[in-house]
């Protein structure tokens, strides 16, 4: 561990997923931040620092973008915290993987606390890729695993660290009450996973089921740069009811501010991604998953929300139903309260971990 100078203010990175244009990671970015102890210096790593700084005024930040530049920052802090999502996986590219090893290993080399917090482990597809990853770990001071999946490879692998499992944190994330609407929110991605049988089926359920008393239906893009190209290809390919178009109109999520003031006073939300799944749950929201990942399908069942696998043959008939159960049924908000409990788990492991360094 590195050895702390008497009299200043200690620091500390913030690594992750950030300014990005993706309202997830904004979202785990608010939550980190607030459970740091007032008296450290944030640095936080950004593609776009203008998108950090709306979420986080006065933060210094370094661009994400460049792996010089954040080893770099390495320097000028105390600890490093790799901060929620799943950002020890190869699924994306191995490059990226291989970037935050490194941070990690030239963390290690300076002796700074290395803390990862709220994270996902995997998928890595790779024999090479699990020896990385592994001899990585092993030199971390402490770990809050977000899922069972992750929690389980980390007690195979005999880490010798401190380590703890909780939900999402995200699910701490203040949400304003439900107020109930009219409007049904689509919180879609691409996936390969449908095909343009698979893609009728669904959109012929949303159809049918907008048709009977939502005015409108909003196809919310929570990933900017991901999301926002959906309806067009979609529209293209003359793939969405006529009628489903008149009533339908395209939104690019631009803050959380927006998606929440609009998941209050909608009548569903159905999610594909994981954190706009979560932000609807927590304020009560109606809410049914579309799982084109193993972790939208977790978090659903933990909070007992209505899911469908995408890997699975879709039945329209069938999501009409689930739907219109969804958005009738009587709120249970215990299940959701317990989860707002259980993901208080990261922050007791930061908050002690970074307190350890202040004495």
């Amino acid at each position: 561990m590195k050895a702390l100078h008497s009299g200043r203010k200690l620091s500390v990175l913030l690594c992750g997923y950030y300014g990005e244009h993706n309202l997830g990671d904004d979202a785990l970015l608010q939550v980190l931040v607030s459970q740091i102890p007032s008296d450290w210096d944030l640095l936080v790593t950004a593609r776009d620092s203008d998108a950090v700084h709306a979420l986080v005024p006065g933060v210094s930040t370094v661009n994400r973008r460049s792996l010089s530049d954040t080893i770099q920052a390495l320097n000028r802090v105390d600890a490093l915290v790799l901060g929620g999502g799943s950002l020890l996986q190869d699924g994306t590219s191995f490059k990226s993987l291989v970037y935050y090893l490194v941070l990690l290993w030239i963390a290690r080399f300076k002796r700074l606390s290395i803390l990862l917090w709220g994270q996902g482990l995997g998928p890595l597809q790779g024999r090479f890729s699990h020896f990385l990853v592994k001899q990585t770990l092993s030199g971390v001071s402490a770990v809050s695993w977000r899922d069972p999946g992750s929690m389980g490879l980390a007690q195979r692998w005999e880490l010798d660290i401190p380590m703890v499992m909780g939900p999402d944190p995200v699910w701490r994330h203040p949400s304003p009450p439900w107020m109930g609407g009219n409007r049904l929110i689509l919180c879609w991605r691409p996936t390969p996973l449908l095909d343009i049988k698979g893609w009728s089926v669904l959109l012929d359920a949303v159809d049918r089921f907008s048709s009977s008393g939502c005015a409108e239906v909003i196809w919310l893009a929570f990933h900017a740069d991901q999301d926002a190209s959906l309806w067009n290809e979609l529209r293209s390919r003359d793939l969405i009811p006529e009628r489903l178009c008149r009533r339908s109109l395209q939104m690019q999520a631009e803050s959380l501010q927006q998606v929440q003031s609009l998941f209050s006073e909608s009548a569903l939300v159905i999610a594909m991604r994981l954190h706009a799944l979560i932000l609807a749950a927590t304020a009560g929201c109606p809410t049914a998953a579309l799982s084109y990942d193993p972790k939208v399908k977790a978090a659903a069942q933990l909070a007992d929300l209505p899911w469908v696998d995408l890997n699975d043959a879709l039945n329209a008939d069938q999501l009409n139903q689930q739907w219109q159960s969804a958005m009738t049924a009587q709120p249970d908000g215990s299940q959701i309260e317990q989860l707002k409990h259980d993901a208080q788990l990261h922050e007791t492991m930061l908050v002690g971990e970074l307190q350890k360094l202040s004495v």
